[in-house]
């Protein structure tokens, strides 16, 4: 057996026929997200208006604040979980997968290429389920890119994985 793969599959010093690198896509930049903020504080405002020094003003104040802190907290969630990466690398004789979660933690996932099986689930309850199976394990693979990009990654995943067997 190849020393290689008896040491960690993830510290290669060779480099991958293919490294892909995964992560969700985020179409309104923090900057966007600010000018979002302002004019839906400033439309949220537009109704206190006209009941100034009113108790019906005083009765909308904590309702339009709770929708505006709620809009906020929720784009910082979607900001903090855009950390996610997903790193695929595949060499002749090893692909590997490596998950990197916002909150530090890091799931990790290797197989021998020749065995592995590449899996895009057409009719399942997620559209177009990507998974990878070897080793042993299944892997879902991409599950935050839309279904038209899994559908890309699994003809570009596929497509190498097809001429390495071809060899």
């Amino acid at each position: 057996m190849d020393g290689r793969l008896e040491s960690d599959p993830f510290e290669r010093a060779d480099p991958p026929i293919l490294a892909l690198t995964l992560w969700p896509h985020r179409s309104l930049s923090p900057r966007g997200f600010s000018w979002v903020l302002a004019a839906v504080a400033a439309g949220l405002a537009l109704p206190l208006a006209s009941l100034i020094g009113e108790a019906a003003g005083w009765g909308l104040l904590p309702f339009l604040l709770a929708a505006l802190i709620g809009l906020y907290l929720a784009a910082r969630r979607s900001y903090a979980d855009a950390r996610l990466r997903e790193e695929l690398r595949l060499w002749p004789d090893l692909i590997t997968v490596e998950r990197r979660e916002p909150k530090g933690a890091v799931r990790r996932w290797h197989a021998n290429p020749a065995w592995v099986r590449l899996r895009l689930f057409e009719d399942d309850r997620v559209e177009k389920y990507l998974t990878l199976t070897g080793n042993g394990r299944e892997i879902e693979l991409g599950a935050f890119l839309s279904p038209g990009e899994r559908v890309a990654l699994h003809r570009d995943l596929g497509a190498a994985l097809g001429r390495l067997r071809a060899r």
